[in-house]
């Protein structure tokens, strides 16, 4: 957070000054969403540690200004931030490992930090080969804690859902689960709209049950005929095609997100192809009317 001083310094000097990289241009993304859409950095896992600089100045000549962590690529955070900052991007969420949480949690933080994040989002909870009711207890435990720490660091703490949660239980679903052994003001959810379907949910019914707690969402879709089969967790590449090609409704999706508590949104691509991918994506969106 800037200081008044740093504020009114930096607007004095845009008067004789060409305006810094990451402010609002013409190629900015724009759409009807209630927040900005950015990119999870995650789509880009084969060019980001061979090339850091110049595959986010790709991302920014998308027209993307945000961007979601996921991991640092084989530098160091402060290299990170310097390399998002040089390019005009900004990261406001990251992704950490379950397990570098339980780990370390402080220095799972300080690194979010150090990278300019306020939001640190578990992706994923290590399980057997089915996800149970006593995994999902065991880990809103866990999450009530991380986000009790998170919120004393000044940070918040969400909860990605990946589909093996949409598997019935006596609360509903495993997610239900989950969401009602949580506390609502310590942890929320990033629906992942490709994983909730692909597991067995409908994602609009999903963010509207519990609108006040979704605070982000990945925006990715699941190609035609593939198949739905409820707990599944990961898709393969070809069925994760550009958003608004696939079996996606993403009217009541986009609808309920803006009457959600949803502020961030994120393309999200691990397909074969996502350069490729990504650039449809983002035009679908900017051409969505809601």
């Amino acid at each position: 957070m800037w200081s008044r001083r740093e504020f009114l310094s930096t607007a004095a000097a845009a008067f004789i000054a060409p305006a810094p990289a990451w402010f609002e241009s013409q190629d900015d993304i724009r759409t009807a969403l209630k927040g900005p859409v950015g990119l999870q950095l995650w789509s880009l896992r084969e060019y980001l540690p061979k090339d850091l600089p110049g595959t986010l100045s790709k991302v920014r000549a998308m027209g993307f200004r945000e961007v979601e962590g996921a991991g640092l690529w084989k530098h160091s955070a402060a290299e990170l931030r310097a390399a998002l900052d040089s390019s005009g991007l900004r990261c406001q969420s990251a992704h950490m490992g379950f397990e570098r949480l339980r780990d370390d949690l402080s220095g799972a933080f300080a690194e979010a930090k150090a990278i300019g994040a306020s939001w640190v989002v578990c992706p994923w909870i290590p399980h057997d080969k089915a996800f149970t009711r006593d995994d999902a207890l065991k880990s809103a435990e866990t999450f009530n804690r991380f986000g009790a720490a998170a919120g004393q660091a000044g940070l918040r703490f969400a909860y990605h859902c990946h589909g093996y949660e949409m598997v019935e239980s006596p609360e509903g679903t495993l997610f239900d689960t989950l969401a009602q052994n949580t506390d609502p003001a310590r942890v929320t959810f990033q629906i992942d709209v490709f994983h909730a379907l692909y597991g067995g949910a409908n994602p609009a019914d999903l963010i509207q049950r519990y609108s006040k707690r979704v605070t982000s969402l990945h925006l990715k879709d699941l190609k035609k005929g593939a198949p739905i089969k409820k707990g599944s967790a990961v898709g393969t590449p070809a069925e994760d095609v550009p958003v608004g090609s696939g079996q996606v409704e993403w009217l009541p999706v986009l609808r309920a997100a803006v009457q959600s508590s949803a502020a961030l949104y994120y393309v999200e691509d691990e397909s074969a192809d996502p350069l490729g991918h990504i650039p449809q994506s983002v035009e679908f969106l900017k051409n969505v009317k809601l």
